[in-house]
Parts: structure tokens; sequence; C-alpha cells
């Protein structure tokens, strides 16, 4: 009887997402102030059952009700009680629940914090959003119902979650990739909703910056535990495949990027309105097709749910309502997009364009990529292959490019920026630019190398020039501190951004140019040199786990004289399914990682296993760190609050005005 009330709730959500998507835009059209004011109750309701579809799928799940047929597919009374939980994202039914849940989460934020925008826009964003859950929990009840029974005789004991999804990324890197993921949703229908008014003056990028930088900063981190789980999971020693399921993300990633610095300059420049809304619309196409990838069955992978075709034709059918319908409001309302104030050739608006061009070109090499083998396939019956040659050939002299520009826009000057100015600013920053990336691969690893020299020149390209900019600024105030308090949360999250990209940078570089692995056969007490570190072999045991089996090896460390801690990587067997799975173990360190994965056992009890040293990777998900942080620093900037209150005072006296001379109004006449 309980999942029928989850059944029953995600009913009730459907009914109320219809009313949102159609009388708040209705009402917004018509000046009908009752039907606006129903946008944000109807909000409310919508997430409070989609709330009680989560909580009853995931009670369906601790209490192992295998008459769910999505909880017998995806979990086993042996299986640990949180995995059990959060087996609710295990597969397709429940992960679009999730999905749709953070949408209504979003919508509900929207909903508390824009009371001091004006009524008719909100009720236009919370029905565009009310539009896309209606789509969205449509096509649950219609292809993916989380509750369908399994009758008349359900399974005793239910198959098992996938061995690669036992394991603590997976609670929370989904839920965090979702939410970055459904957070441009939010961005999307500010756009639209601004079409849909024909106001498309700078007031609605300035509301739509905080959710963009926000949303922004989730999808990095999201992305980054992905990367991070890829890397100690999957046991092949990486951090990004370039597998077509990991590739939408960070198309996604990619439009938000140049959304977020587009937006800043419709907000205080008024221009570029037409560019900023395209990227809205791209940002949220990138996670529809990412959705559609994952769903629609072309795709087997880790990361994808094997599903009926027919959910991707429905999925494709959402994203070409949405996509296409929004494209063509743009079309129509491209004549209310022009601006009127102009920049020249050399100033801060051209080098953020540029590094928006960029930022569009690589998200388009990568979708190119990821599309264009299932089309080739699709049309000819043949396999084709893209793999990491093409997207490091395309992709990498793209995002060194960008770097580049990095350096020089934060420095220039809006509207107008000399070539002197630059010259001088920056020919200084330049330099010691190239000599530290001479210098410190030198110091650090004691030979000369083009790629690591190239990444730390252009990283301490960003880094300089950021602190030179920071200087700049301060040094007209009257104290040190005075001039840092100036300074605006944007602008420090910005730059906060800005160096996280360079301690990527380093990252990528150093563990791709530098890292060394070796596959080998050891026996107990044989040992193994790998660049400074001397790896022995002492033999193995066996374990048991709570749902598993394993041969477990130890291996102990030595660099130089000193010992290191022991490693133990596992073979383990699942008990419920039989299935094989490997566990890493890695010695994590500051400027290296050393990691070792098990093969299979030979004969007098040898074992092959293959060890990796990886130099700086850990710089690679604190660039990630630093990136976000800098997005959720820039989102809560206090001079978006001073606007909003300012805002309210101006609603509140425009409200009064509205019932002194309208007094029919207030009753939806």
């Amino acid at each position: 009887m309980i999942p029928e009330l989850g059944h029953f709730s995600l009913i009730l959500a459907f009914c109320l997402s219809i009313i949102l998507g159609t009388l708040p835009i209705i009402g917004a059209h018509r000046n009908n102030l009752l039907w606006m004011s129903l946008a944000r109750p109807l909000t409310a309701g919508v997430f409070v059952f989609l709330a009680i579809c989560i909580a009853i799928l995931a009670y369906s799940f601790a209490v192992d009700d295998f008459s769910v047929q999505f909880v017998a597919q995806h979990s086993n009374t042996t299986l640990p009680t949180h995995f059990k939980l959060t087996a609710v994202w295990g597969g397709h039914e429940g992960s679009f629940l999730l999905w749709t849940f953070m949408l209504s989460a979003w919508m509900l934020a929207v909903a508390i914090f824009s009371k001091s925008m004006p009524i008719d826009f909100v009720a236009r964003v919370l029905g565009v959003l009310g539009f896309l859950i209606c789509g969205y929990i449509l096509f649950m009840l219609a292809t993916s119902n989380p509750f369908a029974r399994i009758v008349p005789l359900p399974p005793v004991n239910g198959a098992d979650l996938n061995t690669a999804l036992q394991d603590f990324a997976f609670i929370i890197h989904p839920p965090t990739l979702y939410m970055g993921y459904v957070g441009f949703s939010v961005v999307f229908a500010f756009a639209i909703a601004a079409l849909l008014s024909g106001k498309l003056d700078s007031a609605w990028a300035r509301w739509s910056r905080p959710w963009a930088n926000a949303a922004w900063a989730i999808l990095t981190v999201g992305i980054a535990l992905g990367s991070w789980w890829a890397y100690y999971e999957l046991g092949w020693g990486g951090y990004w495949g370039w597998d077509p399921v990991e590739n939408p993300p960070l198309i996604s990633w990619l439009f938000g990027t140049a959304l977020i610095h587009s937006l800043a300059v419709t907000e205080k420049r008024g221009v570029f309105k037409s560019w900023t809304v395209l990227l809205a619309i791209l940002a949220f196409s990138g996670s529809l097709f990412g959705t559609f990838i994952t769903r629609s069955g072309l795709l087997t992978s880790v990361h994808a749910f094997a599903s009926d075709p027919a959910r991707g034709f429905f999925i494709l059918a959402i994203l070409g309502i949405t996509v296409g319908g929004s494209l063509l409001l743009y079309a129509f309302r491209a004549p209310l997009m022009k601006s009127e104030v102009g920049f020249e050739l050399l100033s801060r608006e051209i080098f953020i364009l540029t590094n928006n061009v960029i930022l569009v070109v690589a998200a388009a090499s990568v979708f190119l990529g990821t599309v264009f083998p299932m089309a080739y396939q699709a049309l000819t019956g043949d396999l084709l292959s893209i793999g990491p040659p093409y997207f490091n050939a395309v992709f990498l002299p793209l995002m060194a490019l960008l770097v580049f520009f990095l350096g020089i826009g934060p420095i220039s000057r809006w509207k107008r920026t000399s070539l002197s100015y630059l010259i001088q600013q920056l020919t200084k920053v330049a330099i010691a630019s190239v000599a530290l990336g001479i210098v410190i691969p030198l110091i650090v690893l004691l030979e000369f190398s083009l790629v690591a020299t190239t990444a730390i020149t252009l990283a301490a390209w960003i880094s300089l020039s950021m602190i030179k900019d920071v200087l700049s600024k301060i040094s007209n105030k009257s104290g040190l501190m005075q001039g840092f308090r100036a300074l605006s949360l944007s602008y420090y999250g910005m730059q906060l951004a800005h160096f996280g990209m360079a301690v990527m940078l380093i990252g990528v570089a150093m563990a791709s140019g530098f890292g060394s692995e070796k596959s080998v056969l050891l026996s107990p007490g044989q040992s193994i040199d790998l660049g400074d570190y001397l790896f022995t072999y002492n033999g193995s045991k066996s374990v048991t786990g709570p749902n598993y089996i394993a041969q477990e090896a130890e291996m102990s460390v030595m660099h130089g004289d000193k010992a290191l801690e022991n490693l133990y990587p596992q073979n383990r067997v699942y008990l419920a399914t039989r299935t094989p799975s490997t566990e890493m173990a890695i010695d994590a360190g500051f400027t290296r990682d050393l990691f070792v994965t098990l093969g299979e056992e030979k004969e007098n009890n040898a074992l092959s296993m293959t060890l990796y040293v990886k130099p700086f990777i850990r710089w690679v998900w604190l660039g990630s760190i630093f990136m976000a942080l800098g997005g959720l620093v820039a989102a809560g900037d206090k001079r978006y609050r001073r606007l909003r209150r300012r805002q309210t005072e101006k609603a509140a006296m425009a409200g009064k005005a509205i019932n002194a001379t309208e007094p029919g109004l207030q009753a939806g006449s």
C-alpha cells in the first residue's frame, strides 16, 4: 500500500505542475494578479509531493520491499543499509525521480528568494519551470514509474546494486551532478521569462547571475567528484576517459562558464543580450542532452542506464519541444536584443567575447566527438570509435588559448583599453611567467619538459596577472585593509575561480606528462622499483565483507630509507551475483599518489598487478575546489542583496499605487 501512496503523490505532483505550467504564465500575460500569485504555493506543493515520492521509494529499499520492481532490480537483502538508501538513484527510474525532485528544490528556492522581483516575472519563471517538470513527471508516469509492482510473485532476495556503484562516491556524486545539471534550468527559465515579457534589459541578467553562479559551482563539484570516482574505482589510473556519458556534463559546464561571463557583461554594460540568452538555452540543452544520452539505450557505459529506446524518443521529444520552442521564441524576440552601448576592438568586452567563443567552440568539439560515432553507426551499421587522441588534439589547444586570455581579461578596462596600458601592466608578468615555467620543472622534476614548461607558464600567467590586478585595484585606497574590503565578493569569486583553473592546469599537465606505471607479476617477497619508490609484495589473505569475499594483497613501499604506509588492494567477488570487482589501494599525497591495482592470481601464489606513480594528480581536484568556491563566493555577493532590498521597496510602492488606482486588479479582474 505504501508504494501506491508514492505513485499517488507522483500523480498529484503532475496535476499541480500542469496548473503551475499554465495559469501563472497566462496570468502574467493578462495581468491577472490572482493567477500570478498561485505560482509560489503551487511550486511548494510540487516539491512536497515529490519529496514524499523520494521518501517512500527510500523506505521501500530500506525494508527490502521486492514487490516494487525497481527495488528488486537494484537491491538485495545483503546490501549494506547505506547503499540500500542510495540505490534510490542506482537505476533509471529512481535517478530520474531524483533529477525531478532536485528541479523542484531549485523551483522552491526561486519561489522563496525572489520576493523582490516583479510578480509577473516570477510567475513566468516558475511557470516555465512548471512546464519542464510537468514533462518530466509525465515521462515517469508513462514510461518509467519507480513504483511499478511485480505481481503475483516477487523475488525473495532481489538482484543487486551494480558493484561499481557500491562505493562512497556514489552516495554524493550523482546528487551533486544532478543538482548542478538542473540548476541551469533556472537560468533557462529566467531567460525565457525575459523573452516572454519582452523586457530584455540588465535587470533579468542581474537576477539570474547568483543562480547561474551557484549552478555552475555545484556542477563543477559534481564533475570533479565523478572524475575522482573514476580515478580510484575503475582501476586504470586516470581521471577522465572522454566517455560519451562523461562528456555531456562537460559540455554543459563549458556553456555555463561562457554564460556566467556573458551575464556579467549584460548586467554591467547592457551588451551581449542575445549572446547571453542563447548561452542560457545551450547550457540547459546540454543537461537534456546528457539525460538523453544516458537513458536512450544508445550507449553501453558504466555511467549509462540500459533503457528501452522508447524512453529515448520521449526524452528526445521533450528536448525538441523545449529547446526548439525556446529557439523559436529567441528568433521572434531578436529585434528586442539589440545593444545601444558600444565598445572598441580592444576592451574587456572583446576579451570576454573571445573567451566565450573559445568555450563554445570547445563545447561544440566535444559534442561532435560524442555524437558522431552514434550517428555513423546509425547510418552505416559500422562501429566507429573517437577517443582521447581526437579530444586532446582539439580540446587542449583551445583551453591553452582560453588560459592566455584569462590573464588579460580582468586587467583590461570596459569600453576601451589602450594597447600601451596592457603592455605596461603585463610585460613583467609575461617575463616572470616564462621564467617560472622554465625553472620550476627543473627544480621539481630535475629535467626539462615542454609540456610542463607550457603548463606552468600558463598557470603562472593566470596567477601573476591576478596578483597584479588585485594590487593595482587596492593601490589607490588609503589603507591595505580598506582596499581589500572595497573589492566585491563577485570580484574575489572570479579571481578564485581563475586561480583554481591555474592549479588544475598544473595537475593535469604533471599527472599526464610525468606519471609512470608498470605492470608486473610478483610472488610474495619480491620487489620492484618504480621511479623513486620500491614496492614489495608481502603476500595476500582472504577477507570477508558484508556482502562480498575478497583476496587482499599487502604491499609495502619504501622511498629511499623511509618506509611509507602499506597498501592493501583487493580482488572482490560479490556474493549475490558472483560479480568480480577490483578495489584499488592509493597512498594519496599533496605532490604525488601511489596507486596499486590487482590482476589475476597465477601459479606459485604470484599476482599480476599494475603500479602507478601519479605526480600532482590531487591538484586536479584541488583546482576544482577553488573554482567551485569561486562560483559560490560570487553568488553570495552582498550587492545582490542590496539590490533586492531596493527592488522590494520599489515593488511595495508600485503595489500601493496599483491598489489605489486599480482595486479590481487585486481580485483578478
